[in-house]
């Protein structure tokens, strides 16, 4: 079981990669799927850095994941505004 979560950490870049390109479209329904995509790495992040024993790694992804959370809902707010 210990081997494909040491594996997780290439899916979890991946997706990580996907998500910053996302973020940077002009387009609302493109950045609503590149902070979901982030929030799934932060949790795919979290499970890796469990197994790893990274606590400091665990800490800053549920940070971020508050952050994209408030990205999630401005940029919402955004797109019904327009």
């Amino acid at each position: 079981m210990a081997n494909w979560i040491e594996l997780l950490e290439w899916p979890a870049m991946a997706v990580t990669v996907l998500a910053a390109w996302c973020i940077g479209s002009r387009r609302a329904g493109r950045r609503k799927i590149g902070f979901c995509c982030f929030i799934a790495s932060n949790l795919l992040w979290s499970v890796w850095g469990w197994h790893a024993q990274a606590w400091a790694l665990i800490v800053l992804q549920v940070v971020l994941c508050l952050m994209n959370l408030r990205g999630w809902k401005k940029n919402t707010a955004a797109e019904l505004q327009s």
